[in-house]
């Protein structure tokens, strides 16, 4: 059986905390930012958790 090769894609937007947890970034910061407010243009840079149902096939896209 060959071995799973890492989705290089994925491996650049899904990040793998010490803990195994995965975190990617959030969307809607790219453009038309000045409607926006500062608190939530500040709150959409940090980056958040996959989904719980997500998980699984990000886990498989990375190889993990």
């Amino acid at each position: 059986m060959p071995k799973q090769k890492t989705d290089r894609g994925a491996a650049k937007r899904f990040k793998v905390t010490g803990t195994g947890k995965l975190r990617r970034r959030q969307a809607m910061r790219s453009h038309l930012l000045e409607k926006k407010s500062s608190a939530r243009v500040r709150r959409l840079g940090r980056e958040c958790d996959v989904a719980p149902a997500d998980v699984k096939s990000m886990k498989r896209l990375l190889g993990i």
